[in-house]
């Protein structure tokens, strides 16, 4: 692997990234933060995570939250 010391996303798996999120926002206020039926609706890491590999735009909300959170 590439060495990228001003990536804060480089080694980071997304259930790592959903993992860090649900535990700092919980489910209700990331579904709040990003509007995806996954954080609303019966939510879990795996429905989520299917979702998220699909869907890059949604993905991409995910990454930026993540990084603003570690801000």
């Amino acid at each position: 692997m590439e060495h990228q010391p001003n990536n804060p996303l480089h080694g980071k798996t997304l259930e790592t990234i959903l993992t860090h999120l649900v535990d700092r926002y919980g489910w209700e206020e990331l579904g709040k933060r990003i509007n995806i039926n996954c954080f609303i609706h019966d939510p879990s890491i795996k429905s989520s995570l299917v979702f998220l590999r699909k869907t890059s735009w949604a993905r991409k909300k995910v990454e930026d939250l993540y990084q603003e959170s570690i801000s």
